[in-house]
């Protein structure tokens, strides 16, 4: 009967005062929103896990917009290794350091095979194409495709790609000559960093090279994977945590993603039928996707094709691409690391041999070590793509519960003062001086990245062959610290700012005729 009478007496006061009543609703409304948000937001939260609680709405959205993970590693200063942070009405559990990595990631390996599902990339950017190996949920289908693209990525097959290792690092090495007017002008290395990594990545998984940097399809691969990469940051896309962000009509971010989307079916659709053509012909060379294609024990449907397709383009594009421009940008300013590597390669091979041998499985120990460096000190991935647990874990104590999200933060990890007592040093002898310390660029556990012998024989026959052909010298001033230095701090792969630097050959007589003959 009360709850009977207030309505009466509020729908009278309504027919009373109707824009008085609509302006008291317009303040209450929102109010009551937000309160009850609150609600739901704290039950949501891990109970017995510290962490920064943020902002009512948006959590510690606006705290983490720019680099993010080095933020994480700051808070984990406060609320030790392993903390959780709210974004939006998610809560996120950050594991920070070595040892809680190894616990959680590695103990737990099943239980964070998941991946989340964000609105903009699995949503607007996937939902024609699919989605990589890397940001697919848990599911048979994935299972499948993970098997397919292991026995691809499996030692003895990347044994088997060393000629096209050996051909794009040459056509490398000659770019840099030929650009770079053979060290007497500057030059920007980022167009044949990319090059090299579209080339080898499209002849691998569909037999055919990007011979040049001119090409069409060379812009237009790299600049839709540059975009759609923005779309996978976790941090980036605010729609992904608010969702009352995704009824905006005139979201310029919703609209950008799908034109990505567009874009990156067609030439998708126009490489597959280009390999189709080619094996109904017979002239096809053996590639990933012919592979798996006239594999018969595979059963992978057009779409699991399409996802390994995926995974080997964006795969190479995102990390292998920016870890070498950070790499060849840093190393011109260090004399000292170029005299220590020229010094173990010439004991190694010897004079007057600047192509070194394509078969060298990183056997030249400084130079093997130098690449460890570099991509434990840049590490590209601050944040290795995020988890979804598939069962409750129990870490010290706290139950967390099936569902939750998680972040690896492999920078912090890098950076563990408990691994090294100098982490902030770009320093390549620690890996000869620990040869067995912990790297987590890859990601760990059962996620981690399926392309890592691939991706650590590439970078080493690069930096074999680029160190051993040139002298690398800086032309300009540039902030080689990976925090500082970053050029997009709200991206998922950190990137570092254009530059130009010069590549002035050690023995010109000897690289132009290796030149003239490429």
């Amino acid at each position: 009967m009360a709850i009977a009478s207030i309505l009466s007496t509020l729908q009278g006061h309504i027919l009373e005062s109707p824009l008085q009543s609509l302006g008291v609703a317009a303040i209450l409304v929102p109010i009551l929103y937000v309160i009850l948000n609150e609600f739901i937001r704290s039950s949501a939260r891990v109970k017995g896990l510290s962490g920064p609680t943020g902002l009512p709405l948006i959590g510690n959205l606006a705290q983490i917009r720019v680099n993010a993970a080095e933020q994480y590693r700051i808070w984990s200063r406060k609320h030790g290794a392993v903390y959780q942070i709210q974004l939006g009405n998610v809560p996120v559990v950050v594991v920070n350091s070595a040892a809680s990595a190894k616990v959680l990631f590695g103990q737990n390996a099943q239980a964070l095979s998941s991946r989340p599902e964000f609105y903009t990339f699995h949503k607007i950017v996937s939902n024609t194409a699919g989605t990589t190996i890397g940001t697919s949920p848990y599911s048979d289908s994935l299972k499948r495709r993970r098997k397919g693209a292991a026995s691809a990525l499996n030692r003895p097959s990347v044994e088997s790609y060393v000629s096209h290792l050996d051909i794009e690092s040459k056509s490398f090495v000659e770019e840099l000559y030929r650009y770079g007017k053979a060290g007497k002008a500057p030059v920007d290395p980022m167009p044949m960093i990319q090059r090299l990594s579209l080339s080898l990545a499209l002849t691998l998984n569909w037999g055919v090279r990007i011979a040049s940097q001119e090409e069409d399809l060379f812009d237009e691969i790299t600049h839709v994977e540059e975009e759609i990469s923005k779309f996978r940051s976790t941090t980036g896309n605010l729609q992904d945590y608010i969702p009352l962000l995704r009824l905006n009509p005139f979201s310029s971010n919703s609209k950008k993603a799908a034109e990505m989307r567009l874009r990156r079916d067609k030439y998708l659709g126009n490489l597959n039928r280009d390999l189709d053509e080619r094996m109904q012909k017979g002239t096809h060379d053996p590639c990933i996707q012919a592979n798996v294609i006239l594999d018969k024990e595979a059963k992978l449907n057009s779409e699991e094709l399409t996802s390994i397709s995926l995974t080997m383009l964006s795969g190479g594009l995102d990390t292998v691409t920016t870890l070498v421009a950070w790499s060849i940008g840093l190393i011109s300013t260090r004399s000292d690391v170029q005299d220590k590597a020229a010094k173990a390669i010439e004991e190694f091979y010897g004079k007057g041999e600047p192509m070194c041998s394509a078969d060298d499985d990183q056997k030249c120990a400084y130079v093997a070590a130098l690449v460890r460096e570099c991509l434990r000190y840049f590490c590209v991935l601050r944040l290795a793509l995020p988890r979804t647990s598939i069962r409750d874990i129990t870490y010290e104590g706290v139950v967390i519960p099936k569902g939750t999200v998680f972040f690896l933060n492999a920078w912090a990890c890098n950076m563990d003062p408990d691994v090294w007592t100098d982490p902030e040093e770009f320093r390549p002898e620690r890996w000869l001086e620990q040869p067995d310390a912990p790297m987590f660029t890859y990601g760990m556990g059962y996620r981690m990245c399926a392309g890592s012998l691939l991706a650590n024989r590439e970078l080493y026959l690069v930096f074999m062959r680029t160190l051993n052909s040139f002298r690398i010298e800086p032309n300009e001033d540039a902030d080689w610290h990976p925090v500082r230095g970053n050029s997009d701090p709200t991206s998922l792969v950190a990137i570092p700012q254009r530059y130009k630097v010069r590549f002035v050959p050690k023995d010109a007589k000897a690289l132009g005729e290796i030149v003239a003959k490429a």
